[in-house]
């Protein structure tokens, strides 16, 4: 809807000299009236230019304005509807309201409180679909191949979206199992590019004897083998997507070549003699850190900054608050129709289960583990019994979990706990004597026991001084067994 139809008001009045009075005061606040005399005028109306709010008579010559609100409703449930009436038809306004009425004016009514009246019903309508925009923006479970709603997925579609139809090539990092080749294909798919093309490389997985051929191609006699010319990523790409997965592995002397095709847009086949342009969007890929590749001398700088224009990062599945139990779903919906198993749903203890565990594989490891679950089992619900080690038995003494990037901060945030919140250590806090060395896992324990302490079990507020997230102190204390009182 553009901002005149929300200007614009449709006015159903079959009495002409009130039609032409409610005109006029709508006019003179600005909005363009359209003026019908009978409910199936308005509703050929309403059928071909919807109005921003619909004011109705509903006593009409042709048929019961009652039934007109009700058609309105049915074909446009966001449209506000003003009933008007006469003083003694109090009830019938009360059964439009029960139908779906923004509001209704009495007869006869003020300039003043039919312009309110208007004014209410079309910033409702424009707030409510500006709710929709954003719930729709922010509570996204899914996008294109990725499920997940916690909110670093949230700023991962956000920046998908912003950058795909740009021509500016994107960087990808994170964990191995994150999705970087699903968020590749998702920014193709959300990008004037997507009638052609997508294609991947992954620079890790093909000997490095054949990398420059499987992205440039080869001419015929090239090489020993090479009995035909064969067209490689490069040329397959054009007008498309050229996905470099892992590229931090590609050697030294194929990325001088590869700088060049990023600045040209040109390239040669290996053993051939002409030069061929492409028009190529590159995005770019790593589980490494590529600056510190760089520093390293592995990955040349200059390619590094003709690729890194974009950069987005992928959360590791530890950092995905409740997308675990989301993605389990997922895979366990499709998994058992696959295998032909009964699974529904996993029970509470075996989501809890997943959500006490680190997952250093993540997404892709959450995605093995219920295949080996649904292979070997079978039944309504998932249980922990079903999970294989070391997910059904976790525990800090048995198998210490990797920490978030954020715990390092732990003992700052207890610090300042503390200053604000003086207050002894619990009972079951281990101490060390001047000089001993107390395990990390101990140390971890300690300041989450001593700020759930401070805070009087308020997760959230003991995680903000931790300056961490809820989730990783509830996964926690389930590997430590502990339950919270508050």
């Amino acid at each position: 809807m553009t901002e005149s139809d929300h200007n614009r008001v449709l006015l159903v009045e079959d009495t002409a000299p009130l039609a032409r009075v409610y005109m006029e005061y709508l006019r003179s606040e600005g909005y363009e009236v359209e003026h019908q005399e009978t409910g199936t005028l308005a509703l050929d109306s309403l059928r071909t230019a919807p109005p921003g709010a619909l004011v109705l008579d509903l006593k009409l010559p042709d048929m019961d304005g009652l039934e007109v609100l009700r058609a309105a409703r049915e074909s446009h449930p966001d449209l506000p509807v003003i009933v008007v009436t006469a003083h003694g038809s109090i009830s019938v306004a009360v059964e439009a309201m029960r139908d779906g009425a923004f509001d209704f004016l009495v007869k006869p009514f003020t300039a003043a409180r039919l312009i309110v009246t208007v004014r209410n019903a079309l910033e409702r309508r424009r707030l409510t679909r500006i709710v929709a925009h954003y719930r729709r923006e922010l509570d996204r479970g899914s996008f294109h191949a990725f499920v997940g709603a916690s909110a670093p997925m949230q700023t991962v579609y956000r920046l998908i979206e912003s950058v795909a139809p740009s021509r500016a090539s994107v960087f990808l990092t994170g964990e191995s199992g994150t999705g970087k080749e699903l968020a590749a294909d998702a920014i193709h798919r959300c990008s004037p590019r997507r009638g052609h093309p997508f294609i991947a490389i992954n620079c890790a997985a093909i000997p490095k004897d054949l990398l420059e051929s499987e992205i440039f191609g080869h001419v015929k006699g090239a090489f020993t083998g090479a009995v035909g010319d064969r067209a490689g990523a490069a040329r397959q790409a054009d007008g498309g997507t050229l996905f470099l997965d892992e590229v931090c592995e590609m050697p030294m002397e194929l990325q001088a070549k590869i700088l060049r095709f990023v600045q040209t847009g040109t390239f040669q086949p290996v053993g051939g003699t002409q030069m061929e342009k492409v028009d190529v969007r590159f995005i770019s890929a790593t589980n490494r850190d590529p600056l510190a590749e760089v520093a390293a001398g592995r990955f040349r700088e200059d390619l590094y900054y003709r690729l890194h224009v974009v950069p987005i990062h992928l959360p590791p599945l530890r950092d995905r608050e409740g997308d675990v139990c989301l993605i389990a779903r997922h895979f366990l919906t499709d998994m058992a129709e696959e295998e032909g198993k009964a699974f529904q749903r996993l029970d509470a203890d075996a989501e809890s289960a997943l959500m006490a565990y680190d997952f250093p594989g993540n997404v892709r490891q959450l995605q093995n583990i219920l295949r080996n679950v649904v292979v070997l089992n079978d039944g309504a619900a998932v249980t922990r019994a079903m999970l294989p080690e070391p997910l059904r038995s976790a525990s800090a003494d048995a198998t210490p979990l990797r920490l978030n990037p954020q715990e390092s901060n732990v003992s700052k945030g207890v610090a300042a706990a503390a200053a604000t919140h003086p207050a002894g250590p619990p009972a079951s806090a281990p101490s060390a004597e001047a000089g001993e060395i107390v395990p990390l896992w101990q140390l971890e324990k300690q300041a989450i026991q001593r700020a759930l302490a401070l805070t009087g079990d308020d997760v959230p507020r003991a995680a903000a001084l931790l300056e961490i997230s809820p989730s990783t102190i509830y996964r926690k204390l389930q590997q430590w067994k502990i339950k919270i009182t508050g």
